[in-house]
């Protein structure tokens, strides 16, 4: 009886005194003794998820909730695992009627001149100015994609003005992009009553060029030219942007990735680890011009490259090369820095092929407004490096490397940034296409529907 009556040294000791056979009661009941065991059980797990939830859904007041950068993955059992769990989820949230609030996207079927046709040249659907292509069929194969019009909040115009190559040099040449798209708005003016009854504001299209909806690959002929008028109050998807005021933002729009290969990124990676050992400390293969080839004078790349190629061509932390190489992702996969400098327009295809790759993405390009900035944390994944600074490039990348180089590349291999710049066949959660739908969901005040369906 006095044991009885003794203050238990702890908690722990007097739960297990009391689970015990005790020689002055009578025993206890062997059911019982595990259906405690499993209540204490499921409590205590339920607690230790339910503060884990807590402690890692701390509101962050200094950025936005859709920030990439609340966790980092750095291994790739982490990457492999993330990314398993997307794969197991896909199905359940693309089949979620409220994601994006519900919204439902019209795509014209317009006659195939305006798309399809051009697919007869296999380089327009896997070069860089690609997205206009992977975005209709994205669309078209997703549940965000409605065939009834008058449950549509956006209609998607999918005209191809990329992929007419040049026989000369094998660039694009657009300057038929105004007349097709303008043909192609005359076209639905005439056929449907969904552009005029809200003069084209919930109809989006797609500008992949070095200026965007501009349509012209020289800063100064686009900017002469601007945006068609035809075009001003629609949303135009476009690679390029600018922090500053410029002629050819003045639309509606959203600035996307340039396209990259999903599948060229993953047989790379296959083919030679991205986590592995780096033996180019920085590389650029590109153009770099030594003498201005363009007739007016100017230097392409504002001189930047041609800077580049004077002050580092020789130095032996620098892997600079000047002719094409088809095989070049395998050059990025190998390096710790991978300069991205500006050419005719500001935005590159290797910002994107940077990131995928693991290597340090180090921006050149003066004002540059970065895809999917509200999403993709750039500042914590990449090196800022004014135009003026390039010949200070050496001593910058050594002072990182030194210092905080292995946190940018902590960050950079978040599987869900890389997944944010990429455009697949089909969506994918998180996916370039799924940036875009996520865009067009904070444009939903356009809709003609929601408006109209709000004010009754």
């Amino acid at each position: 009886m006095l044991e009885q009556n003794r203050a238990p040294k702890s908690r722990g000791f007097y739960v297990r005194m009391k689970l015990q056979n005790n020689k002055h009661g009578r025993p206890q009941d062997k059911g019982s003794f595990y259906t405690y065991c499993k209540w204490v059980l499921w409590l205590s797990l339920t607690l230790y998820f339910f503060s884990s939830y807590l402690i890692s859904n701390q509101p962050n007041q200094n950025k936005p909730t859709t920030s990439l950068s609340k966790t980092h993955f750095s291994t790739l059992p982490s990457r492999a695992l993330f990314e398993s769990v997307v794969d197991n989820t896909t199905t359940a949230l693309l089949k979620n009627k409220e994601l994006f609030k519900g919204l439902k996207v019209f795509v014209y079927d317009l006659p195939a001149k305006y798309n399809t046709d051009w697919l007869s040249n296999d380089r327009c659907r896997t070069h860089l100015f690609a997205a206009e292509v992977a975005i209709h069929r994205a669309i078209l194969t997703s549940n965000f994609v409605t065939s009834d019009p008058s449950q549509a909040d956006f209609f998607f115009v999918p005209v191809y003005v990329s992929c007419n190559f040049s026989t000369v040099n094998g660039f694009p040449a657009i300057g038929h992009a105004r007349t097709l798209i303008a043909s192609a708005v005359q076209l639905i003016r005439t056929r449907y009553p969904f552009w005029d009854r809200n003069q084209g504001s919930d109809h989006v299209f797609v500008a992949t060029h070095d200026f965007g909806s501009c349509f012209h690959t020289m800063e100064n002929v686009a900017i002469a030219d601007g945006v068609p008028d035809f075009l001003k109050k629609s949303i135009v998807l476009q690679t390029f942007g600018v922090k500053h005021k410029h002629q050819c933002q003045e639309v509606e729009n959203v600035v996307i990735p340039p396209y990259v290969s999903p599948e060229i990124v993953r047989k790379t990676l296959e083919n030679a680890p991205a986590d592995g050992r780096r033996d180019i400390f920085a590389f650029f293969r590109g153009k770099m011009e030594v003498h201005p080839k363009n007739v007016s004078g100017r230097y392409y790349s504002k001189r930047v490259r041609t800077n580049i190629w004077q002050k580092y061509n020789g130095d032996r932390r620098f892997y600079l090369q000047r002719r094409r190489f088809k095989g070049y992702q395998s050059e990025i996969v190998r390096s710790v820095f991978c300069l991205c400098p500006l050419g005719w327009a500001p935005w590159s295809p290797r910002l994107v092929e940077s990131v995928a790759l693991g290597c340090v993405p180090v921006i050149i390009a003066d004002g540059i407004r970065l895809p999917f900035d509200d999403v993709v944390p750039w500042a914590e994944i990449s090196l800022t490096v004014a135009e003026k600074d390039v010949g200070k490039l050496g001593t910058i990348l050594e002072h990182v490397a030194s210092t905080n180089l292995s946190a940018i590349q902590k960050n950079m291999w978040d599987p869900r940034v890389r997944r944010a710049l990429l455009f697949h066949d089909r969506v994918q959660p998180g996916d370039a296409t799924w940036q875009v739908l996520s865009a067009l969901e904070n444009k939903l005040a356009r809709s003609y529907r929601r408006r109209s369906v709000s004010s009754e």
